[in-house]
């Protein structure tokens, strides 16, 4: 395994992970989430669902950034960039992914600067969706694209998970032992990815498009998403 991958999947990365839920706060506020029973289920449901179609489009932006020659493939990213806001119903959710985008690729290009990331940028300046930022990173970092599914993959639980331990003072060990249970499922996602564009999944999940758009209108917000 690339030692990059560890350090691109680090919640500590500054790139604002921290600041998202990915719809954790709000399903925490309308008691859906309660305690690690319902933070296992929506775990599982959100891998099954947005986390599949993150890891794919990661896999496929990896993929896109290690095609030569890289500055030449601006209207690829853009068709890209395409493929998943096509898959994301929520506003709140695109601009949310769009952010985390943005934030991962300008801390990214400092740290591992490439032509790849210099051209996504400059495709899309109204910031990248995530998936396709993450992809890129890993393809400048020297990552697979199935490692860039599994890093996807990863991050799309275990936000919700850190934000649920901050929100409800869950045991956090309790917490990681359901993001152990959770391993051979994210390693199951990583290898299923699709590498035809024609193939990506779009699993729709209504329920994190329902509670993204609540959420943004919250009165009072612990996370961005």
């Amino acid at each position: 395994m690339n030692a990059a991958l560890l350090l691109l999947a680090d919640s500590r990365l500054p790139a604002g992970g921290h600041g998202h839920s990915g719809g954790a706060e709000e399903a925490v506020r309308i008691g859906a989430i309660h305690d690690l029973v319902g933070l296992a289920a929506f775990l599982r449901g959100r891998l099954a669902t947005a986390g599949l179609v993150t890891a794919a489009l990661a896999a496929a932006a990896c993929d896109l950034g290690t095609s030569p020659p890289v500055e030449t493939c601006r209207s690829e990213w853009t068709r890209l960039d395409a493929e998943a806001d096509a898959r994301i119903s929520s506003p709140a959710q695109r601009e949310a992914s769009r952010t985390q985008g943005r934030l991962l690729l300008r801390t990214s290009r400092r740290i591992w600067p490439s032509p790849v990331l210099d051209t996504l940028a400059g495709a899309l300046p109204q910031g990248a969706h995530h998936p396709l930022a993450l992809g890129a990173v890993a393809a400048s970092a020297g990552c697979s694209p199935a490692e860039a599914a599994l890093a996807a993959a990863y991050t799309s639980v275990t936000g919700p998970a850190t934000a649920a331990v901050r929100l409800l003072g869950l045991d956090p060990v309790a917490v990681h032992r359901l993001l152990a249970d959770l391993a051979p499922a994210l390693e199951r996602v990583a290898a299923t990815v699709p590498a035809d564009w024609e193939a990506l999944p779009a699993h729709a999940s209504p329920a994190l498009d329902l509670l993204a758009e609540h959420h943004i209108r919250a009165d009072l917000r612990l996370f961005v998403s």
